[in-house]
């Protein structure tokens, strides 16, 4: 029998402009509040105004590359006094606003509450009030329960998880994103397009994810060449943010798969950015995965799934599930996204990154488990 939960955020406000009603959300709320932002976003001077026109008293703490587990401890002494947190910027950015925010209130060490690497105790306070801006259309961050951290003495990249850490305002403005470059275009899209995927075919797929799933691929589709091209494209910047949205309420919902799998260990390992990794690898994982799935069953129902994800993607009613991975493939190529040895991988690294991935927590809801052999050479 079919069963499933679902949640997101409290509230989430969509829509180009949207980034001028955060003053009247935080009116009269607020006693101090930290802000938890990147080096450079247009958006940072815009939200620094709008907090001082509401008189609200706050701090500032920068996030440089990936978010550590030393960064996130200061970000948690910075956080002191305060009583709401604001993730301004990119994925790393959001995550390390949502540890902190979470860290606040349950006062244990963060490896304390780590998974894979930590204990992986629950929280059992609720965070500081977390608000989610995101500058980027990629990560879907600003809708997950969980913060990925970089763990240097373990090499790895792994999640603070809990159903509490889900944001209490989420706003979206796509006009955040229209500077860009198209590398960063390229590698958060391909992150976003990879979060709609990957949640489509995963064993914990349910009706209400797969109906999010389906309209964020076709926005995707239809949006991410056009704003990997032409930054300016209005519409593609919006159909971009909506499918990165949608990417993430998926994931924190259906969970995701070998892609994800393998960049938590690739990303502790080489310091590489997320979305760069994941994009490399998704057209690969999903021949993997069809080339396990047939030999197993050709009649398997995740084929199926393969199958509509193509014909989505291409916009062709008679598309196969093989369709849908040389289209994949041919965005990856022609979004010119680099292969891992620019980040510094060789074949040292992947016996072990492949032991880490079948740790990893997001390995576990790929609709097959993956030999070991296949493993390596997806990375190979």
């Amino acid at each position: 029998m079919l069963t499933f939960e679902f949640a997101t955020v409290d509230r989430i406000m969509f829509g180009a402009g949207k980034l001028s009603g955060l003053g009247d959300q935080l009116k009269g709320s607020v006693k101090r509040l930290l802000l938890v932002r990147g080096r450079s976003s247009d958006a940072i001077p815009r939200v620094r105004e709008i907090l001082s026109a509401q008189g609200i008293a706050f701090d500032e703490f920068e996030i440089h590359g990936e978010p550590t587990v030393d960064v996130v401890r200061e970000g948690v002494r910075a956080a002191e006094g305060c009583d709401v947190v604001i993730g301004l910027g990119g994925g790393s950015v959001m995550d390390a606003g949502k540890a902190i925010a979470a860290l606040a209130t349950n006062h244990h060490d963060v490896l304390d509450y780590l998974e894979v690497v930590g204990k992986g105790q629950p929280l059992t306070e609720k965070p500081l009030t977390y608000v989610a801006i995101p500058t980027t259309a990629g990560t879907g961050a600003e809708v997950t329960r969980n913060a990925v951290l970089e763990s240097p003495e373990h090499g790895v990249k792994v999640s603070l998880r809990s159903p509490m850490m889900l944001p209490s305002l989420a706003i979206v403005d796509p006009e955040l994103t229209y500077s860009l470059p198209p590398e960063i275009t390229a590698s958060s899209g391909l992150d976003a397009l990879t979060q709609l995927i990957e949640p489509f075919v995963s064993v914990k797929a349910n009706p209400m994810t797969d109906a999010i799933c389906r309209e964020g691929m076709m926005h995707a589709a239809k949006s991410l060449r056009s704003a990997y091209h032409n930054g300016a494209d209005v519409s593609a910047r919006e159909g971009m943010a909506l499918a990165s949205l949608f990417g993430g309420i998926a994931l924190a919902n259906a969970t995701l798969g070998a892609v994800h799998g393998f960049a938590g260990p690739l990303g502790g390992m080489l310091h590489a950015p997320h979305g760069a990794i994941c994009a490399k690898l998704l057209p690969l994982v999903m021949g993997a995965n069809l080339n396990a799935l047939e030999t197993l069953n050709a009649n398997h129902p995740v084929i199926a799934r393969y199958a509509e994800i193509a014909r989505i993607l291409t916009d062709s009613a008679s598309a196969s599930a093989r369709d849908g991975v040389m289209w994949v493939d041919a965005l990856v190529r022609e979004l010119n996204i680099p292969p891992l040895s620019v980040h510094g991988m060789t074949e040292v690294h992947i016996s072990e990154v492949v032991q880490k991935t079948l740790n990893a927590s997001s390995y576990k809801g790929n609709p097959i488990p993956l030999s070991v052999e296949v493993m390596q050479k997806i990375l190979e």
